[in-house]
C-alpha cells in the first residue's frame, strides 16, 4: 500500500514538474528572449519550485554541502539523475552546462539553454567535438559563470561505474581556471529511470579545487579518486552499500 502511494505520488510530481516547466517556459519567454537575466530568473524560479514541490510531495529533501563556487571556475560534477543538475544550478550564481546537443533542439530546454550560454557537445564526433567544445567554452566565457561539465558524459546510476572522458582536462588546461569536483547521493532518491522517487536526504558537495598547473593524468586521478570516494561516501551515509561497487580503469 506505502509503495502503491509512493509510487503514484512520483507520477502526480513528475507530471506537475513537466507542465510547470511549460508554464514558465511560456510565461517568461519575452522576457528571456530580450535579456539573459530573464533566461536565468526563469530557470532559477524552476528550480526553487521543483526542489520545494520534492519535499512534500514526495520526501526528497535536498542540501548543498562545501563551498558554493561563485567565482569564473568549471565545476566537474558526478551526474546521477535531473535532480543534481537542478540542485547545482540553484546554488551557483550562473550555471553553464556542457550538454548533449540533441537537448539543444528540444523546446522550452534547448531555447533556455541557449541563452544561459550552455555549451551542445556532439558526443559522435569525439577530437572534434572537444576541440569544438573548447573554443565553444572560450566564447562564452566572455561573461562570467560557473561552467558545470560531468566527466563521466552521462547519467550513472548508483553502484554502475562508467570510464572518465578526458574532456574536464581539455578544458581544465585550456581555460586555465581552477576546477571544484562535486560529488553526490541523488540517484539513491531520485533515479535516471523510472517514475518512483523515495525519500531521503539528496546531497550534492563542492570539494576542494583543483587549481591550475597540474599534469592532465594526475589531474584525471585525483579528480576521479575525490568524486568516486566523496559520492560512495554519501551514498553510504544515506545506506547504500557501495562495498561491492564495481570499478573498471
Amino acid at each position: 500500500m506505502i509503495t502503491a502511494f509512493r509510487w503514484l505520488m512520483s507520477l502526480i510530481f513528475v507530471i506537475q514538474i513537466y507542465l510547470v516547466m511549460a508554464l514558465l517556459g511560456i510565461l517568461f519567454a519575452p522576457w528571456a528572449i530580450v535579456s539573459k537575466k530573464g533566461a536565468l530568473t526563469a530557470c532559477k524560479t524552476y528550480c526553487y519550485w521543483v526542489l520545494w514541490t520534492a519535499r512534500w510531495m514526495v520526501g526528497i529533501r535536498t542540501e548543498i554541502r562545501g563551498p558554493i563556487p561563485t567565482e569564473e571556475v568549471m565545476i566537474a560534477a558526478k551526474h546521477q539523475s535531473f535532480l543534481d543538475i537542478l540542485m547545482i544550478f540553484k546554488a551557483v550564481p550562473h550555471g553553464k552546462f556542457i550538454m548533449k546537443k540533441e537537448l539543444m533542439w528540444t523546446p522550452i530546454i534547448g531555447v533556455y539553454a541557449k541563452r544561459l550560454g550552455c555549451v551542445p557537445v556532439d558526443r559522435g564526433k569525439r577530437g572534434k567535438a572537444i576541440a569544438q567544445m573548447v573554443k565553444d567554452v572560450a566564447a562564452e566565457f566572455q561573461e562570467p559563470g560557473q561552467l558545470v561539465i560531468y566527466p563521466q558524459g552521462t547519467r550513472v546510476a548508483p553502484g554502475d561505474y562508467k570510464s572518465y572522458k578526458v574532456g574536464p582536462a581539455v578544458l581544465y588546461e585550456g581555460l586555465g581556471q581552477s576546477c571544484v569536483p562535486a560529488a553526490t547521493n541523488v540517484g539513491l532518491f531520485w533515479p535516471r529511470k523510472g517514475i518512483l522517487r523515495k525519500p531521503g536526504l539528496a546531497v550534492v558537495e563542492f570539494l576542494d579545487p583543483i587549481h591550475p598547473g597540474v599534469a592532465r593524468d594526475a589531474f584525471m586521478a585525483d579528480l576521479e579518486e575525490r568524486i568516486e570516494a566523496r559520492s560512495n561516501a554519501l551514498m553510504k551515509e544515506a545506506g547504500f552499500d557501495t562495498d561491492g561497487v564495481h570499478r573498471q580503469h
